[in-house]
């Protein structure tokens, strides 16, 4: 009986081999459209959308790897594990050359970018200017006119035996050790280091492994708030008028005549602009791409009216870059000038302001400071733009940084933000701050008397209200 099946099955198998093998040819003819669509999707992928990004990851990871080591000090497992470790960054591989003090990083061994050091201007990523020219612009920068260790804090690193009656320092400590994720654990928080200044004393600081009090981080956007600081100084040089046009040539027979000085600083100069760091945009182009950003920025067309739109904007702030650099004779007076005017003044003595490859700072996002010398900075507009008793910055210039920028709703000032609208609803509401990508921020409470520093490579994790209001509770009621 076991018999009857198989012989039925084998005759129906001969009767119909043509039809079941035409059946199988068939499915297999499908099979082979189905992956060559699939490939050819891949392909086109590829080349429409992962390729024309791909430089710009490698190029974040050049030239974040190249300050991370020769600006920062610090060791390449350092940097790409936290400020490089993030995806799509995370694909690139970087290579570092001590013999040329460069660094290379490739995607799968392609779209290889470089990045170069040079004395007094930091780390530049090459692009389209030839590398010879690029680093042939170092300078050496004049030695700073005083030994930091022989002199107070703040101008200098000589800390007193006392510090400010009233404050909860086993409380304080434990909400900045808090803010550090411990050795070996999960790394949440992803900060770096911690600072607060209060009654102008350090009362308090913490870091991360393998990260100390001399160790330049990153200030990414921060730079602005320098940039806003340096076009006040050269305000009161009488080089530059902020309510006058702004002094770009190429703008002068054109509806960009009418963008003054404020309307830049104010990021309300109604130029066409795309802020994305995650894809490509105006911002990933300028910074990435090309290597005169302040030529890139001021090609933009006009958008909508000066004055009349708010939009955060880099480009804006390399143009006043830009603009700076054009009120100085020669490039070394314009290239020491933070320091000579801003950062020895202020006993910022471990920060690095870095240039684009055609020379020019990039005011938008390149700066590296220690925490200490990002709470002097700080501590220059607590106090109005004086500094252990020296003038540095006009008192009206820190009055005009922190007025409302039109139509940003009480969060912006001039390259600074503000929390006239209440962000922070739990910190006064007179605090006005530096922000930087990834989490940097400087803190600056004139009511409490205080500035917070918090530097890192993520805010994902990280509650600033809660963080300042801890902060805040320690301190005696003010």
């Amino acid at each position: 009986m076991k018999e009857i099946p198989i012989t039925i099955l084998f005759i129906f198998l001969k009767e119909n081999q043509n039809s079941i093998k035409a059946n199988f040819m068939k499915r297999i003819k499908i099979s082979r459209r189905i992956l060559y669509l699939f490939f050819l999707g891949l392909v086109l992928f590829i080349v429409i959308y992962a390729w024309p990004r791909i430089p710009i990851i490698t190029g974040f990871a050049a030239k974040g790897m190249c300050s991370g080591v020769f600006v920062g000090h610090r060791s390449q497992e350092s940097v790409s594990s936290r400020e490089l470790s993030f995806f799509p960054i995370s694909l690139a591989r970087t290579t570092i050359h001590p013999e040329d003090s460069s660094v290379t990083a490739t995607v799968f061994g392609l779209a290889k970018r470089k990045a170069v050091y040079r004395r007094g201007l930091g780390c530049t990523l090459l692009t389209d200017i030839p590398e010879e020219k690029v680093k042939a612009q170092a300078i050496p920068l004049p030695p700073p006119p005083f030994d930091p260790d022989t002199i107070a804090w703040p101008l200098g690193s000589l800390l007193p035996n006392t510090l400010p009656a009233g404050v909860n320092y086993e409380e304080l400590n434990r909400v900045l050790h808090a803010a550090i994720d411990a050795p070996g654990s999960e790394q949440v928080k992803k900060t770096l280091a911690v600072a607060i200044v209060y009654n102008n004393m350090l009362i308090g600081e913490a870091y991360a492994p393998g990260i100390d009090k001399n160790t330049p981080l990153p200030g990414w956007s921060m730079t602005k708030s320098i940039l806003s600081t340096l076009v006040g100084m050269r305000v009161a040089d009488h080089k530059l008028s902020i309510h006058e046009p702004a002094p770009v040539p190429e703008w002068k027979n054109d509806d960009r005549s009418n963008i003054t000085l404020s309307s830049l600083l104010h990021m309300t100069s109604g130029l066409k602009w795309d802020e994305n760091y995650f894809d490509i945009s105006d911002a990933t182009k300028m910074l990435y791409v090309y290597g005169d950003m302040y030529r890139y920025a001021i090609s933009r067309p006009v958008a909508y009216p000066p004055d009349s739109v708010w939009y955060y904007s880099s480009g804006t702030s390399n143009i006043l870059s830009g603009i700076i650099r054009n009120t100085f004779g020669n490039n070394r007076a314009y290239l020491t000038y933070p320091y000579v005017r801003l950062f020895y003044r202020t006993g910022m003595l471990h920060t690095t302001l870095e240039t684009d490859a055609s020379g020019t700072f990039v005011g938008s996002s390149y700066s590296y400071a220690t925490a200490r010398d990002w709470a002097r900075f700080g501590l220059l507009y607590l106090h109005r733009g004086i500094f252990a008793g020296d003038t540095v910055l006009s008192p009206g210039w820190v009055s005009y940084t922190l007025r409302e920028a039109p139509h940003s709703n009480g969060a912006y000032g001039a390259q600074w933000w503000l929390n006239h609208n209440n962000k922070l609803p739990d910190v006064p509401a007179d605090t006005y701050f530096c922000d930087g990508f990834q989490g940097q921020r400087i803190f600056v409470i004139p009511s409490r008397n205080l500035v917070v520093v918090r530097l890192g490579w993520s805010m994902k994790n990280f509650n600033f209200n809660k963080f300042l209001k801890e902060i805040i509770s320690t301190l005696p009621e003010g």
